[in-house]
């Protein structure tokens, strides 16, 4: 498998790591959407939301959760407030076939998001 994010997971393809847990790691944007903008994928490799197995999604996207809020208080966005999206499936808006979260903060964020 030629996964990017798999790459990043394993220290093949360098990243600024911002956190990094047993089940997650949380990564700076290459291409910032927000004056903060971080990922937050978990180490196992599930294509998307939906390709994690149902009895697994809890503890899967609570850990990446978990870790979000975490770098959002590390980084200084929590206070103020900040956004969390996962988009899934070539509709939803994902480029990269690697479970993500998108961690924004910096500035105000507008709702439709687009």
């Amino acid at each position: 498998m030629d996964c990017i994010f798999c790459r990043i997971v394993s220290g093949e393809i360098p990243a600024t790591i911002v956190a990094r847990n047993e089940f997650a790691v949380a990564f700076r944007d290459l291409n910032p959407q927000a004056p903060t903008h971080v990922l937050v994928i978990p180490t196992r490799h599930f294509e998307s939301a939906t390709e994690v197995p149902e009895d697994e999604r809890v503890a899967v996207l609570g850990q990446l959760l978990r870790l979000a809020v975490a770098v959002a208080e590390q980084l200084g966005v929590a206070l103020g407030g900040y956004r969390t999206v996962i988009n899934t499936g070539k509709q939803g808006g994902q480029t990269v076939d690697h479970l993500h979260v998108h961690l924004l903060g910096g500035r105000q964020m507008h709702w439709p998001p687009g």
